[in-house]
């Protein structure tokens, strides 16, 4: 049997009307599935660079390349708190790798501390995916898993497990991210054993350079986030922490091999735990995709 290339699924399947799946001249349209159980869909725009990275929330759209370095401040009061935070994320096919090696330093009540916090290593990887006839919106499904490896530092002593799911959707300019996950620490002290429901979202809206036409921008995008836990056991059982932040991200002219895409949010309280540990934050990110 003759295969079909990519390049002539493609076309038959954005040539596809949405009413009776077919091509021209009456013909079926190709099948444009694969993976695992025809799981997933070549016409996907699942890492095609249309997902924003977030801020907060965990990354969920497929990297093949990319470094990234985060300095997030936040206050309440007369505290405040930094977390410099470096990660580099590397695609091997669908799979998605990452390392990340965060930095803190907390001050509260006239102390300082300080060190490395845990150092978390993960893999994220796609198993279902959904395109509408038309193309104009699909969803991916996927898991994920991150380990934190502790430092012994005086903010790291318990090793983390968080087995996660993601989902990945985009309509029109609209793209929605969210991803839920189960922490289990590990260890000794009072955070040993303590398991913590995880979840958060992000929803970005496109302005592309034929919209809003800056110097060295290819886009613009608008982001929203929320960001939260709940505690499900010790006796912080039911305790809930729910921040969330408005900003920006740009992805400017690629430099070379390597594209810059700075962005800056502002971090705020959604519930009275969070309300608890800050009043008020700020974010400045700055990744390269190579």
């Amino acid at each position: 049997m003759k295969k079909i290339g990519l390049p002539v699924l493609l076309l038959g399947a954005l040539t596809a009307s949405a009413g009776d799946g077919l091509v021209a001249g009456n013909q079926p349209a190709p099948d444009t599935h694969y993976g695992f159980l025809n799981g997933l869909d070549y016409r996907s725009s699942y890492g095609q660079g249309v997902f924003p990275e977030p801020f907060l929330v965990d990354d969920s759209d497929l990297e093949t390349g990319e470094y990234r370095l985060d300095w997030l401040h936040t206050a309440a009061g007369g505290d405040h708190a930094d977390v410099i935070k470096a990660e580099i994320e590397y695609g091997i096919g669908l799979l998605t790798l990452e390392l990340e090696v965060p930095y803190e330093r907390d001050a509260q009540a006239g102390m300082t501390t300080q060190g490395l916090a845990n150092i978390n290593v993960g893999a994220r990887y796609p198993f279902f995916q959904v395109v509408s006839p038309n193309g104009l919106a699909d969803s991916t499904f996927g898991a994920a898993a991150e380990f934190g490896i502790p430092t012994t530092s005086e903010l790291s002593q318990n090793p983390e497990l968080v087995p996660k799911i993601f989902n990945d959707s985009r309509a029109g300019r609209f793209t929605l991210q969210s991803v839920f996950g189960y922490s289990m620490l590990y260890g000794p002290g009072e955070d040993g054993g303590l398991n913590t429901f995880e979840y958060g979202y992000t929803l970005g809206y496109e302005l592309p350079r034929t919209t809003l036409r800056v110097p060295g921008v290819e886009k613009l995008i608008l982001v929203f986030e929320s960001s939260g836990e709940t505690a499900l056991n010790h006796d912080r059982a039911g305790q809930n922490n729910l921040i969330a932040d408005a900003g920006l991200r740009a992805n400017l002219k690629t430099i070379g091999r390597l594209q810059p895409r700075p962005g800056i949010t502002f971090v705020f309280p959604l519930d009275n735990g969070a309300r608890e540990e800050i009043h008020w934050g700020i974010m400045t990110s700055l990744v390269f995709e190579f």
